[in-house]
């Protein structure tokens, strides 16, 4: 029945993009029996319940191969019915070309970005760790589960897999289990013309436990395989299955079968291949009463078990039982922080790291670090280094590995129980965008720090010093990013950050900033407002974001001198300005009042909101931090001159 139930898998996943006229045929063909040994032998889920906490998770890093997943989860047993299956990639369908966390049933993460599946699977078995070490107690396991992907030769040639990869051996997390669907062929051809690594010694020495399996159609070596990793305590696993691509579709074994549907006549081919003689979008019953009493009844036995378990832990420590559930529920509390006197000197990075260690300090969930920046970022996590000696410690040293480290953030936060949090240079979003840009899509709320956020980083030059970062994390739809004015205004933006449904991303400057008076937390959630109002009939607006902020309420005074009464606006986050009502965006921001916007950065963008930019779009220079500021025009004489000139 087995061999029925691999079948059923692989025809109901081609007959789905046969139908679609569009797909990966090859991966549903060739990988079918590596998926139906896991989740018939291994994996702990239940269909009925697909957030169970304790249950297994389980990504397709190699994404384009969605149609053998949902035919797979469609026999399981999840919300995945045949109608569903016939409405593969069409507008609206539960069955996307990608897989799609929160949309499609059981699915824990978005993935087709090749190596970001990885990724997220190294930071879920990160928070594995730690809620593990948390909450289990000798008498009870509450958080025993592992990771498993299946990733493709694809993946493993992704900068950020080798990242995630080379930290979680140096992690030892010795449940993750990674199954590479290896065919030796990629989307151009055969691997070998791109890739000719001996993937054994590469991972073993980045400390990962290496197993192979000969021959993909053979189930029991799987299965075998699979238990070999899960013995293995120390390290994570890999297990290079040999497979053929498209296996018994004409094409197979080439690069031909990768992605592009089987026509109706190939179709009737594959299905006389597998002597195949159901109708279309059909079953045998027997192949959904395997999957029934292997997975779905299965995982009913399992989540059962766990919540005698979860009822045991209530008597026996009903403190730590409660803090459990709260984990669980995402219920974090990040309590109040301090705030800042108006007029003292204080850089945002340094007022933003000692709000994350408050905010730490209130939320035992908070788990996060930088990227091998620590002493410069300011963001770091508390309790310790998390590493195989103290998997309670909450500050996570990922190394230069900016891409990885938020994939892994991501993973965290979408594995749920925990908080996870990065720090780098603002520049090196770039590295990280890709994260930043998934995280937006999945409406994960991981909070990215930034420090050294423009030009004003000074000696170390234009490698260093963001100017269009700006604009490309704006362009980001879900994504909210802030650039407070001050102390205070980055205290605020962290509260909003931490507990708001969206990834937001906080950039924070290296020098020193005066603490302002009229910061508003009311205002920084609103995105802008006015925080040094006119004196008089309002002429015209300064409109500013960060360092600047203080730069225009200097201009202000100097012009109210000259007897020019202008308002300045403080924008800490342009996306959250554009949700707000319409009444209040023309208060802040009346229609006919010159208004001037002053940002070191790129102008793109600005004139949505203001007449004139000053702005930055060239690249910066090495220079000491007051010439280089004032060499690109950033200093009071300039403002005035500015706002005067784009009168005339």
């Amino acid at each position: 029945m087995n061999n029925t139930a691999i079948t059923a898998m692989r025809i109901l996943g081609v007959e789905a993009i046969t139908k679609a006229k569009s797909g990966h045929p090859g991966i549903v063909l060739g990988a079918a029996p590596i998926l139906h040994t896991l989740v018939t032998k291994h994996l702990n889920v239940n269909p009925n319940d697909d957030k169970w906490f304790d249950r297994d998770r389980f990504i397709l890093s190699a994404g384009h191969g969605s149609a053998l997943l949902y035919s797979a989860y469609h026999l399981m047993g999840f919300d995945i019915s045949i109608d569903d299956l016939k409405n593969f990639r069409q507008t609206h369908s539960k069955t996307p070309g990608h897989p799609e966390v929160n949309w499609v049933s059981g699915v824990d993460a978005t993935t087709g970005p090749l190596g970001q599946g990885i990724t997220m699977g190294v930071g879920m078995a990160v928070a594995e760790e730690f809620l593990a070490s948390k909450f289990n107690t000798k008498n009870l396991d509450v958080v025993n589960h592992y990771t498993y992907v299946i990733c493709g030769d694809g993946d493993l040639q992704e900068g950020v897999c080798q990242e995630a990869m080379s930290f979680a051996g140096h992690q030892k997390l010795g449940k993750l289990i990674v199954l590479y669907d290896s065919n030796d062929v990629q989307l151009d051809g055969f691997v070998n013309m791109a890739n000719t690594e001996n993937v054994k010694a590469k991972y073993e020495s980045m400390n990962w436990n290496y197993i192979l399996v000969k021959d993909g159609n053979n189930i029991e070596a799987i299965d075998k395989a699979i238990i070999e990793a899960k013995s293995c305590k120390d390290k994570p696993s890999i297990i290079e299955v040999k497979t053929v691509i498209g296996f018994g579709a004409p094409g197979s074994g080439t690069s031909a079968i990768h992605g592009k549907p089987l026509n109706a006549e190939q179709l009737q081919e594959v299905k006389k291949f597998y002597n195949w003689n159901e109708e279309a979008f059909t079953a045998p019953q027997a192949v959904y009463d395997l999957y029934k009493e292997a997975v779905n009844n299965l995982g009913v036995k399992k989540e059962n078990e766990w919540n005698k378990k979860l009822e045991q832990l209530k008597v026996e420590n009903l403190d730590l039982y409660n803090e459990f559930v709260k984990a669980m529920n995402n219920e974090f509390d990040f309590g109040s922080v301090s705030t800042y006197k108006a007029g003292e000197s204080v850089s945002t990075r340094v007022a933003g790291g000692k709000a994350v260690t408050e905010m730490s300090n209130n939320c035992p969930y908070m788990i996060g670090g930088s990227a091998d920046l620590t002493c410069s970022t300011m963001i770091k996590g508390n309790d310790g280094n998390f590493e195989p000696t103290n998997r309670q410690g909450r500050n996570i040293n990922f190394g230069v590995r900016e891409f990885a480290m938020g994939a892994i953030a991501n993973g965290m936060n979408l594995h749920g129980g925990v908080k996870s949090f990065t720090g780098a240079f603002f520049v090196f979003s770039d590295y990280m965008k890709p994260a930043m840009r998934l995280a937006a899509i999945m409406k994960v709320p991981t909070v990215y720090a930034f420090s050294h956020d423009t030009i004003a980083v000074g000696e170390d030059g234009p490698t260093h010093q963001p100017v269009e970062q700006l604009l490309g994390l704006r362009a980001v739809p879900n994504l909210l990013t802030f650039r407070p004015a001050d102390a205070n205004e980055t205290v605020y933006a962290y509260q909003y950050a931490f507990n708001a449904k969206y990834p937001s991303a906080v950039l924070m400057t290296r020098q020193n900033l005066p603490v302002l008076e009229n910061t508003s937390y009311d205002g920084v959630t609103k995105g802008a407002y006015v925080i040094s109002e006119a004196k008089g009939s309002v002429d015209g607006i300064l409109l500013a974001t960060g360092s600047e902020v203080s730069l225009a309420i200097e201009a202000q005074k100097e012009l109210a001198n000259e007897g020019i009464n202008v308002r300045v606006v403080s924008m800490p986050s342009t996306e959250l300005f554009d949700m707000q009502p319409k009444e209040y965006k023309e208060a802040v921001l009346p229609k006919g009042v010159f208004t001037l916007a002053i940002e070191m950065g790129s102008t793109l963008g600005w004139y949505k909101y203001a007449d004139e930019v000053m702005g930055i779009d060239k690249f910066g220079i090495s220079s000491p931090l007051k010439e280089v500021v004032s060499l690109y025009g950033f200093n009071v004489k300039n403002v005035i001159e500015t706002y005067k000139n784009s009168q005339k």
